[in-house]
């Protein structure tokens, strides 16, 4: 697909069949490597919806402790985000996957071997980190790497590829769950991760990162092997003489500029969008709440396998349309629909329990929900907020976007099983649904169009726009 997507070399690309091959199978190369770390995100996010059930009796978590031991990546991936953004900043988005996969392989680890909760919830904070760190580096290194008229699809490749690795965390728990081999279903994220640190070591940083060190003929051979040459010498142009414009990065005091300003407060509100409806609630807690419909604990977990493949199809949906339709009524049609469902969840959840149709109804509703989330919601959200920020802010602004959607992440997570325990099911969904309705006024107002431009013809644009 992302093959297929790259053969379009748009105005000023390759010509020679040969150049078009190489830039093809390099690019295509950066993301797939790259976007492991995207898949890890994802196996990580999704696994704990199936061990939770095995691990509860053992260690004896109560609905708090549950909460804690779901949301303690939460609160490592909001560290990941923050100081991976400046990491990425200044040693470089490269250097970052790298040490990103070591991490991932050391939390986890101590959370497949934990002797107890303690060692556990602390295992699951360092896996977050990485998760944090990965969730801002991926998108910003291939959006970096990526020619403007396939960056949509690109970043929403990195999209995919969560969405991915989450499906496989359903799959892999549906095939371990009759064992309740919990540690197994952990512990198998070792393997991706190997994988994406072994394959980082071969790829170049991106040409921003080091034009933006005065690295400019390392940043024209990086550009060459993706590019034509006529198109890579017009995109350093333009990332030279941004790069000239701009003084160095100095974090928080840039946001005295108005533009800059209303472009952070843009990206955090989609940070906030993208969780405040609760999407990582069915992700998470999807087998905990179809058995409270009635479907016993080894059915739910393998319906929820059927969440992740309409997530992966959902997503692939989203990288046909990213560069097509647009960014903004890709985002706002998918919150219409991701609205209307939290409504019709919260109207099944008054529907008598033990019936099989009604657990099926709610499994299917949980399906819809997650179609239009994925498909435009996360998706948009992951890729605006790589396109949004300067290049002198970016890895920074993008850090504290993520952080506040790890932050929002830990927050709906943590509060989610004692609201259900204590409002019901139907009260919750009607809670997220109000949510909805004013991330769309938020979205309907507030967020532009950056779909078909260079990052560095979108920053010139944005600094107008918001002078």
């Amino acid at each position: 697909m992302v093959a297929k997507t790259l053969s379009n070399d748009g105005p000023g690309g390759p010509t020679d069949a040969a150049a078009v091959r190489k830039a093809k199978r390099f690019i295509l190369l950066v993301a797939v490597i790259s976007a492991l770390g995207g898949a890890l995100f994802g196996y990580d996010t999704g696994v704990i919806s199936g061990a939770l059930l095995f691990m509860t009796p053992q260690f004896g978590l109560t609905p708090f402790l549950e909460g804690l031991v779901t949301s303690a990546l939460l609160i490592g991936a909001a560290a990941g985000a923050l100081f991976g953004g400046r990491i990425a900043d200044r040693a470089g988005r490269r250097p970052l996957l790298i040490g990103t996969a070591v991490v991932f392989v050391v939390g986890t680890l101590g959370s497949a071997l934990t002797p107890d909760v303690p060692i556990l919830v602390l295992s699951r904070v360092v896996l977050g980190v990485a998760v944090g760190a990965a969730s801002v580096v991926v998108p910003l290194y291939i959006s970096e790497m990526a020619p403007a008229h396939v960056r949509g699809s690109l970043v929403t490749f990195n999209g995919l590829m969560i969405v991915t690795g989450q499906l496989a965390a359903y799959i892999v728990n549906a095939l371990l769950a009759e064992a309740g081999a919990w540690r197994w279903m952990l512990g198998l994220a070792t393997i991706p991760a190997v994988l994406l640190g072994v394959g980082m070591v071969f790829l170049p940083d991106s040409p921003r990162w080091y034009a933006s060190k005065d690295r400019f003929d390392e940043a024209r051979g990086v550009l060459h092997r993706g590019r034509s040459h006529d198109e890579a010498e017009r995109e350093l142009a333009q990332i030279t003489t941004a790069n000239e414009q701009e003084s160095a990065a100095r974090g928080w005091r840039e946001l005295r500029s108005r533009w800059l300003r209303r472009l952070f407060f843009i990206g955090i509100g989609l940070a906030v969008v993208q969780q405040i409806t609760g999407v990582n609630t069915i992700i998470y807690f999807a087998p905990m709440l179809l058995t409270q419909t009635g479907l016993g604990e080894v059915a739910s977990i393998v319906a929820t396998i059927s969440i992740g493949v309409i997530s992966v199809l959902a997503a692939l949906v989203g990288l046909l349309l990213m560069d097509r339709v647009g960014r903004r009524p890709l985002l706002i049609t998918g919150q219409v629909g991701v609205t209307g469902c939290l409504v019709l969840l919260g109207l099944a959840f008054l529907l008598p329990a033990g019936a099989a149709w009604v657990s099926y109804l709610t499994l299917g509703l949980m399906v819809v929900y997650m179609a239009f989330q994925q498909s435009s919601v996360s998706t948009v959200t992951w890729l605006m907020i790589t396109e949004l920020f300067p290049l002198k802010i970016r890895g920074f602004a993008m850090g504290i976007a993520v952080l506040v959607l790890w932050l929002t992440n830990f927050v709906v997570a943590l509060v989610f099983p004692p609201m259900v325990a204590s409002l019901g099911g139907s009260a919750t969904f009607w809670v997220f649904a109000a949510l909805g309705v004013g991330s769309l006024v938020f979205s309907v107002r507030l967020v532009p169009e950056t779909k078909g431009r260079s990052l560095e013809e979108l920053e010139a644009d944005m600094r107008l726009r918001y002078a």
